[in-house]
């Protein structure tokens, strides 16, 4: 890696201090401030750490400017046209595509695992049926390092492996038997004999009454939706699961943190709230009225779906999903829908709006996925669920690489504070009354 140097001036001193300047193998340079505070003694405010690169990392790339995204240097879109989903996750987690031969060992390996301990099948019993299913992903996956103890070591690369494999492995079980539990179902086991999206399919939808047949369609577009949501660089669920891994946490505790971080509406919550906003508008004539709504900043209305906090061109996985949601909703009468109809009509007309295009406002990903899930009969709180399985593999990915860091150190951010100054404590009858 090539490394070169930048100077700034403190004006209140006239000091200089020379920054270490980062450069990786693809996006712009960073600058190494770890010797900021000690020189100068000043800390950098960057809320949301928007221009602050927390890590280094060899997994994804992102350029929001070009539109590019890529997983250990594949663009993305060779990827979901070519490859299918646990071809994907062996190259996050190892770093190279397989051949046949570590592909077929790799996927045994998955199915080995894919089954729950049976104690774990009671602990669904002490969630209220009704429960959101990523409240029960959180509790479920936390409470795995209580069952899997030979796998919790995360300094010893065995353990981390095993973890890895068992999480990718039984977060479709888990997921599954978290909607099953939330209609009154009985669990479905899993089906080793299917893929891993068909096995997913068929755990949520097939009852032991009656057989269940796959639908083609509904298999590939959920291994592209798999694919397209498997890692996404340092987002905030991704951020999470470092951060609680740094302090050493066990790998299960770290992914469920990240399902929390997950769960809110701006991030994996946002298809979900697609489907809420479609919900609202009701009807194609009550778009015009909704976008400018949109338009208004004193309105507190929002076109969830629209925009990203990285990409300031189409999220490449919006253009693949897009097509992919097209696809799905043709081959099923349900286009007919006034739902979807009216989701097809709000992607033409923001498409076509200035006010849009001037602030590169486009249907992200979340846009199309929301409306491919519901065709394919996953119930709307489920739609996040179905992004956590996905990102599980990101997750575990980043949390390796991070533990593997032969720096790695614990995440301590600082602050700007802002707070009262020094004051001493004054007894009761000194204070002033309300």
């Amino acid at each position: 890696m090539k490394k070169d140097t930048t100077t700034i001036t403190d004006n209140n001193t006239g000091r200089q201090l020379e920054l270490l300047l980062r450069r990786g193998t693809s996006g712009p340079a960073v600058v190494d401030i770890g010797h900021l505070y000690h020189e100068l003694g000043y800390f950098t405010y960057d809320p949301g750490f928007t221009s602050t690169a927390s890590c280094r990392s060899g997994i994804t790339y992102i350029d929001g400017e070009q539109g590019i995204l890529h997983y250990r240097g594949y663009p993305i879109e060779q990827l979901a046209e070519k490859s299918n989903f646990l071809e994907v996750t062996y190259l996050l987690l190892y770093g190279e595509l397989p051949n046949p031969q570590q592909l077929d060992a790799f996927t045994a390996t998955i199915r080995h695992h894919t089954m729950i301990n049976k104690s774990l099948e009671r602990f669904y019993d002490g969630f209220y049926h009704d429960a959101h299913p990523m409240a029960i992903m959180m509790g479920v996956v936390g409470s795995l390092s209580a069952f899997y103890h030979d796998s919790t070591d995360i300094r010893n690369p065995q353990h981390r492996e095993l973890a890895a494999h068992r999480m990718i492995a039984k977060m479709p079980t888990i997921a599954a038997a978290s909607y099953k539990h939330s209609i009154g179902e009985s669990f479905v086991y899993p089906n080793n004999n299917l893929s891993y999206c068909g096995n997913f399919l068929n755990m949520m939808f097939s009852v032991p009454s009656e057989p269940y047949i796959i639908d083609p369609v509904a298999e590939k577009a959920m291994d592209v939706l798999f694919i397209l949501h498997a890692d996404h660089e340092q987002n905030a669920s991704t951020s999470t699961v470092r951060l609680a891994g740094s302090s050493g946490a066990n790998p299960f505790a770290c992914i469920a943190s990240g399902i929390a971080a997950l769960w809110g509406p701006a991030h994996g919550g946002a298809n979900e709230a697609v489907l809420h906003m479609l919900e609202e508008i009701g009807k194609v004539d009550n778009i015009p009225a909704f976008l400018a709504r949109a338009k208004d900043k004193k309105d507190p209305f929002r076109l969830m779906g629209f925009g990203h906090r990285v990409y300031k061109n189409y999220d490449p996985r919006a253009q693949i999903v897009r097509r992919m949601c097209h696809e799905v909703l043709d081959s099923r009468e349900q286009h007919k829908d006034p739902l979807f109809e009216l989701a097809v009509r709000l992607e033409e007309i923001a498409l076509s709006d200035d006010y849009f295009i001037e602030h590169k406002l486009y249907p992200n990903v979340d846009f199309y996925s929301g409306i491919i899930y519901k065709a394919l009969g996953i119930p709307t709180q489920m739609f996040t669920v179905m992004f956590a399985i996905a990102r599980t593999v990101g997750w575990v990915a980043q949390w390796m690489e991070m533990i593997a860091e032969p720096q790695q150190r614990i995440g301590r951010p600082r602050q700007l504070y802002d707070g009262p100054g020094r004051r001493d404590y004054r007894e009761m009858n000194d204070r002033e009354q309300a």
